[in-house]
């Protein structure tokens, strides 16, 4: 079951694609973000031996290598209770300190909605 209760349509399928890579790739975090024109990026933690990202940071490194300039909101499923400083730097990086950010438990319910700030 996934509880969006108060999203709106566009903030419940950021949930839903981030969970979705979390299940598909069997990692521990999925992300999924969108830019300025409604292109989404989805991703799942990178823990390779040389570099590790979070799925969060991994889905704005997409977004930004894809040639995006900014960011409407970010969307994180994870086991974690808050997200963590280094996630919500890689949205303002991009998006500015008012970016959205929401994090989902692996249930896909909704346990905070923040900003980059």
């Amino acid at each position: 079951m996934t509880d969006t209760t108060g999203l709106d349509a566009e903030d419940s399928k950021l949930v839903t694609l981030a969970r979705s890579a979390r299940a598909r790739n069997g990692v521990p975090e999925g992300a999924a973000v969108r830019d300025e024109t409604g292109r989404t990026y989805v991703a799942g933690t990178v823990a390779l031996e040389s570099l590790r990202l979070s799925a969060l940071q991994t889905a704005v490194a997409m977004a930004v290598a894809s040639g995006a300039s900014s960011l409407e909101a970010a969307a994180v499923v994870s086991a974690a209770a808050e997200l963590t400083a280094d996630d919500r730097a890689a949205v303002r990086d991009l998006g500015g300190p008012g970016t959205p950010v929401l994090l989902s438990g692996p249930d896909g319910a909704l346990r905070l909605r923040a900003t980059a700030g």
